[in-house]
C-alpha cells in the first residue's frame, strides 16, 4: 500500500496488521483510478475522509495538494495507523499541512452537526468508507444528504461492495457516476441544483 502520486509519491504507508479484518484498505489499483477521476478537483480541496481506516484516502488527497484533511475513525487500531501514516508522508516535507483526526462512532450516525459547526466552508470532497453491505452507506449518505458538508460543486464518494445497491439520489443530492474495480465500487455524489454546470459523468 503506497501513495501512488504526488509530494509523497511512493510512500509506503503502514498497513493493518494481517489478521485485522475490521479494517479493509482500498486497493492501490481502485485508488489510483479514482484519483485519475478526480484530477485536478484534489489540489486546494478541503477533504473529509469518514470511516477512514488507515487514512490512504486522505493522504492521497494531501499528496496531491489537497488544502486540509479531515481523518474520522472511531476504531482505536485506525487512529493509531493515521498518525503513523502521517508521520510518513511528512517525512522531509517543509511545506503547509493541516490534518485532523477525530475519533468518532460513525455506525451510531454520524456526528455532522458537529462537524457543520466547526466546518462551516463545508468540505470539497468526502470520502466515505464504511464496512461493506452492511447498510452503514446508506445511513450515512442520508445523514450527509441533511447536512451542509458538501460544498455546492463538490464530490462526495461511497465506497461499497459492488453489488450494493445505493439510492441514485436524494433531496439534495444525486449520483453521477459509478465505477467497478473487482468487488470494490465507487458511487460519486454531487449536490442538486437547478442550476447546476457540471455535466454528470457517464457510468462504466
Amino acid at each position: 500500500m503506497r501513495i501512488i502520486s504526488g509530494l509523497a509519491r511512493g510512500r509506503k504507508l503502514a498497513p493493518p496488521p494481517a489478521q485485522e479484518k475490521s479494517i479493509r484498505p482500498t486497493s492501490d489499483r481502485a485508488r489510483e483510478a479514482l484519483f485519475n477521476i478526480l484530477g485536478k478537483r484534489v489540489a486546494g480541496a478541503n477533504v473529509l475522509d469518514l470511516f477512514a481506516g488507515t487514512g490512504a484516502l486522505g493522504l492521497e488527497s494531501f499528496s496531491r495538494n489537497a488544502n486540509c484533511v479531515v481523518f474520522v475513525d472511531n476504531n482505536h487500531l485506525a487512529i493509531k495507523l493515521i498518525q503513523k501514516n502521517i508521520v510518513i508522508c511528512l517525512k522531509g516535507f517543509s511545506g503547509k499541512s493541516d490534518f485532523r483526526i477525530i475519533k468518532q462512532d460513525l455506525i451510531k450516525g454520524a456526528p455532522l452537526k458537529r462537524l457543520c459547526k466547526e466546518y462551516p466552508q463545508g468540505f470539497d470532497l468526502i470520502f466515505t468508507d464504511p464496512p461493506y453491505s452492511k447498510n452503514i452507506s446508506s445511513a450515512t449518505l442520508k445523514a450527509l444528504n441533511k447536512s451542509s458538508l458538501l460544498t455546492h460543486n463538490g464530490l462526495l464518494i461511497v465506497e461499497e461492495r459492488y453489488n450494493v445497491d445505493l439510492p441514485s439520489e436524494f433531496p439534495h443530492l444525486i449520483l453521477t457516476d459509478k465505477r467497478l474495480y473487482g468487488e470494490t465500487a465507487f458511487w460519486i455524489y454531487q449536490k442538486r441544483a437547478e442550476n447546476m454546470t457540471d455535466i454528470p459523468m457517464k457510468s462504466k
